[in-house]
């Protein structure tokens, strides 16, 4: 009977190994709906429920320098730089797992060249009378040789691993626009700051200037003995605690300007002169539409790098469990020998070699793994259920916290024009002497804390605004699965 060759088994094993490999064990992964993770069908709180595209939010903010930095912020901030880098490290991740669903093949090749140097040939003597035969009848042999080599996965433990790979390079991508989207609006938070310090501190010298004329007035009064010097005391006294805010607020100045300036990836000074122009603390233009809560599972990166986790380690379940079954390895090889490289494909010999090993006794071990590795999925559904769960407390305190500034700052408008008139009218009936300096100075004091009041107002709303564009995941394109940009000054390969 006549034995089958090398080719004809090779396609017939192949086969055989395609068809057994169908088969994957552990649970396929299910996405969970919006019931599933306690998502109610409304916000809590009173807003507007259209869905906005807030892709670039900081641009409603109608603040050019604003807009630039946060930009600038995206393309050079160094933790983003990080979450690119660790993106980029899940893609090759991803590659070499994709690159297991294939046969490894190596080649190699040689030449020997085997010389007899005894037995004849020509001779040759030193010039101390030795004699040297070199030999003859020398011969070549030149050898090549190619090997091969397939893990099958029988139970599917190779696709489980490159679906956790995709599942965690897509988590990655979310990660990194996570990252992104805090150092937008850290920027925008900052900036908003220094723009509320630049207002405090012209509250400050405004006040300071009054009261170096109340000090001046009041030190004429005790000259010309209408009053005591208790009118003039209680004016340098007034007049030296707003001249103590200053430094306090130049220093909380300082630190903001540093930090957008780090958070753009410069040094702590490099925009001190682009900032020093005083401007207002910007404004939103409009309401924002914050849709439903289940809006918020497809926008927020955090969710959805929560969600592809949870996918990652349920796919892992799968790599656990194949271990517990056989596995299945082909190595094939195919070599020739000859003395000349005409003759080199005169004799072919080859191998093909199919081996199952199968775990017998490991004490428990592998169905230990394939628990842990359930309890790290619970773990994984339970972080994605807090992730919603904390995504939808950031939306609804962004939203009660805008609107509280915007009551604020309403209220406080009415209080500072109040403050600023009756300021006025103790300031004349003070030089006049219709009243004492302690109802001015109670008046100058209210005025400054009604103005300071109104520009607190004010940043916080801003703040607020910057809160709920973010929490409800504005600053990226959610249509899309982030990919990792290419490497500054990398060739295409």
């Amino acid at each position: 009977m006549n034995m089958p060759r090398f080719r004809d088994l090779a396609p017939i094993v192949l086969l055989a190994a395609t068809a057994l490999s169908g088969c994957s064990v552990g649970p396929d992964y299910t996405p969970r709906t919006a019931a599933d993770l306690g998502v109610p069908d409304a916000y809590s709180v009173t807003a507007p429920p259209t869905r906005e595209d807030l892709t670039r939010w900081w641009t409603r903010f109608n603040d050019p320098l604003l807009g630039a930095l946060v930009e600038r912020g995206a393309a050079a901030n160094t933790d983003v730089a990080q979450a690119i880098g660790r993106l980029r490290q899940a893609r090759e991740a991803l590659v070499q797992s994709r690159a297991t669903l294939l046969p490894t093949v190596s080649g190699s090749t040689g030449y020997q060249r085997n010389e007899n140097l005894r037995g004849g040939g020509r001779s040759f003597t030193l010039p101390d009378g030795t004699v040297v035969d070199t030999g003859g009848g020398g011969t070549n042999n030149f050898s090549v040789g190619l090997s091969a080599s397939y893990q099958v996965g029988l139970f599917g433990e190779i696709r489980r691993t490159v679906e956790a790979s995709r599942a965690q390079y897509e988590a990655s991508g979310f990660d990194y626009a996570t990252v992104l989207l805090s150092v937008e609006s850290e920027i925008a938070r900052n900036y908003v700051l220094a723009r509320a310090y630049q207002a405090q501190l012209a509250n400050a010298r405004a006040s300071l200037a009054i009261q170096d004329d109340n000090l001046e007035i009041a030190g004429f009064r005790v000259q010309a003995g209408l009053v005591s010097s208790l009118d003039q005391e209680q004016a340098r006294s007034q007049r030296a605690q707003t001249a103590a805010t200053i430094p306090q607020l130049e220093q909380q100045y300082n630190a903001a300007v540093s930090r957008v300036g780090v958070l753009t990836g410069q040094a702590p000074g490099a925009l001190k002169a682009q900032l020093a122009a005083v401007r207002p603390i910007p404004v939103a233009a409009a309401a924002t539409g914050v849709g439903i809560p289940a809006d918020a599972l497809r926008q927020r990166p955090d969710i959805r790098s929560a969600e592809r986790a949870l996918a990652a380690a349920t796919a892992r379940i799968g790599v656990a469990k194949a271990a517990l079954y056989p596995a299945l390895a082909i190595t094939g090889n195919i070599n020739t020998n000859s003395t000349s490289i005409s003759g080199i494909g005169d004799a072919i010999t080859g191998g093909l070699f199919a081996g199952l090993t199968q775990a017998i006794f490991n004490g428990g071990r592998l169905r230990s793994q394939v628990r842990a590795q359930e309890a790290a999925t619970d773990v994984a559904l339970a972080n994605y259920r807090g992730t919603v769960l904390l995504a939808l407390e950031d939306i609804e305190n962004a939203i009660a916290a805008l609107q509280s500034a915007e009551a604020r700052t309403r209220e406080f408008t009415i209080a500072l024009d109040a403050a600023n008139t009756s300021a006025i009218l103790s300031r004349s009936q003070y030089r006049s002497g219709l009243t004492d300096f302690t109802t001015l100075n109670q008046q100058e004091a209210a005025l400054l804390s009604a103005r300071n009041g109104l520009t607190q107002a004010r940043a916080d709303a801003a703040a607020a605004q910057i809160a709920l564009y973010v929490a409800l995941g504005g600053g990226w394109d959610a249509t899309t699965i982030p990919e990792a940009p290419p490497r500054a000054g990398s060739e295409a390969r």
